[in-house]
């Protein structure tokens, strides 16, 4: 006697999911797995959001929920149904650029470009966080955010010219 056949692996179906990116709310169709990283690159069309690793260990899908930084690869996207999302693409202010993405520039702080966008966002995540004091705790913070072309020393200066102009919270 053959036993009996395995019942068929059902699987859930994409379902309806909006989330609030830049200021915008975006209506998506997608799966229940589906990472904040694949829904803002793949289904919302931001591919300012890079994909690195996808282990959450460079730091390339940074972005801001609730001015919080995240990795966007470690966290599923139907679990940001309410929260406010920042990406790369919403930092600037139409022409003007955010006092970070005009630093970068200033400082020569990147080379290939590839993780500036989360560079950015973690840096404006260190700041609202107001924890960096100096050029070490800005290297420990940002730790989390690989450059291969290694322009660490310029991406500390531009935090720390930005964070000097700013007023620091306690």
């Amino acid at each position: 006697m053959n036993p009996p056949a395995p019942a068929a692996l059902l699987l859930p179906e994409p379902g309806p999911v909006t989330l609030h990116v830049n200021g915008q709310s975006i209506a998506l169709t997608i799966a229940p797995w589906t990472t904040l990283l694949d829904a803002l690159r793949e289904h919302a069309h931001l591919s300012g959001t890079k994909k690195g690793c996808d282990h959450g260990q460079c730091g390339a899908c940074t972005v801001l929920m609730n001015g919080t930084r995240i990795n966007s690869c470690l966290s599923l996207a139907v679990m940001h149904q309410d929260d406010e999302i920042t990406t790369i693409e919403g930092l600037a202010h139409g022409d003007e650029l955010h006092p970070l993405q005009q630093a970068f520039i200033d400082h020569d702080a990147f080379q290939c470009g590839y993780c500036t966008p989360g560079q950015l966002c973690s840096a404006v995540g260190l700041l609202s966080e107001g924890h960096a004091r100096t050029a070490e705790e800005i290297r420990e913070l940002m730790s989390g955010n690989i450059c291969r072309c290694a322009a660490y020393p310029h991406i500390v200066s531009a935090i720390q010219e930005v964070m000097h102009a700013q007023p620091l919270r306690p």
